[in-house]
């Protein structure tokens, strides 16, 4: 069984995330270093192998995809995007990071500053948090709706679970409609343990060149832990399907994580068979012709 299969979660069945590992087992026994090294090497592969995709979609230009990277704080976003994009053309892969919303982006309706990142056909977009956002932060500090300015939301005590299903809903109706206009999501959910993510946090502190990444609020939503994981379960059970799925990945080791993720994507993108767009005899002829001059020019 490959990644694709291993870590895709369609929501056929209820899931409780406080019971999938959030380590990936190796495939046979050997050092760890040795491990790493392996790792490494086949992540390497997969870069280039993303990148060559990369230039045959932008070529193609009918297909636009979005890779959709949400988790717990410190779960590895940054790094996965540093390290498994990293041979991606900028011409035709960009990202958007979705952190709190705007005065003016309350003002819209909350999918509005997703339409305005998705991406044209032939690029790539990726996503650091993303449209979740607002059933997971949401969620959990419910006052925060309230700066939504919904009709019929006066108090924290409206907004309920019923809300929520809605936003599922439009959510999966969301991206049926971007699938049948030619843009893909595909979404992963680095899923990270409470005592890694301690971990973390302590090498942020103590570590001169890390601490730029701390924040205050890093510590204070980690009082919210068991809610947030409450809200994942909820949210992956109410909005992935068959042809939308959600990757549920062991992200506690930083490597192996990048290595599932750029798996699944090169499984994904290599079944996509895209090929550079062929130029016909009569452009071909007209090419031909410019040969000569330019040759000639090029021996000046």
């Amino acid at each position: 069984m490959g990644d694709e299969e291993l870590y895709r979660y369609t929501g056929n069945e209820p899931v409780n995330i406080n019971k999938i590992p959030t380590r990936a087992k190796p495939a046979k026994k050997v050092s760890k270093q040795s491990e790493k090294v392996t790792e490494q090497a086949k992540l390497d592969e997969n870069v280039q192998k993303l990148a060559d995709f990369q230039q045959r979609l932008y070529a193609d230009k009918q297909t636009g995809i979005i890779i959709l990277l949400q988790g717990m704080d410190a779960s590895g976003k940054d790094g996965m995007i540093r390290h498994v994009f990293s041979g991606m053309n900028p011409e035709g892969t960009s990202v958007a990071n979705f952190k709190q919303p705007t005065s003016v982006e309350l003002s819209h309706d909350y999918l509005w500053r997703v339409n305005n990142e998705l991406p044209a056909r032939g690029e790539i977009k990726i996503f650091n948090r993303s449209q979740y956002e607002e059933v997971l932060v949401d969620k959990v500090h419910p006052n925060l709706v309230l700066n939504e300015k919904i009709p019929g939301i006066t108090s924290s005590k409206d907004v309920t679970q019923k809300l929520f299903d809605t936003r599922y809903r439009d959510l999966k109706a969301y991206e049926r409609y971007l699938r049948h206009q030619g843009f893909v999501f595909y979404k992963f959910f680095l899923h990270l343990s409470k005592d890694e993510q301690d971990k973390r946090f302590i090498k942020r502190i103590t570590t001169p060149e890390k601490n730029w990444k701390f924040s205050a609020s890093d510590a204070k939503e980690r009082a919210y832990w068991d809610d947030y994981q409450m809200a994942y379960n909820k949210m992956l059970r109410g909005t992935a399907t068959k042809k939308s799925p959600w990757y549920i990945i062991p992200a506690d080791d930083k490597v192996t994580a990048r290595l599932i993720v750029s798996n699944i994507l090169v499984q994904h993108f290599e079944a996509m068979k895209l090929t550079y767009p062929t130029v016909s005899n009569q452009d071909l002829e007209a090419m031909k012709k410019l040969l000569p001059g330019l040759k000639e020019q090029l021996g000046r």
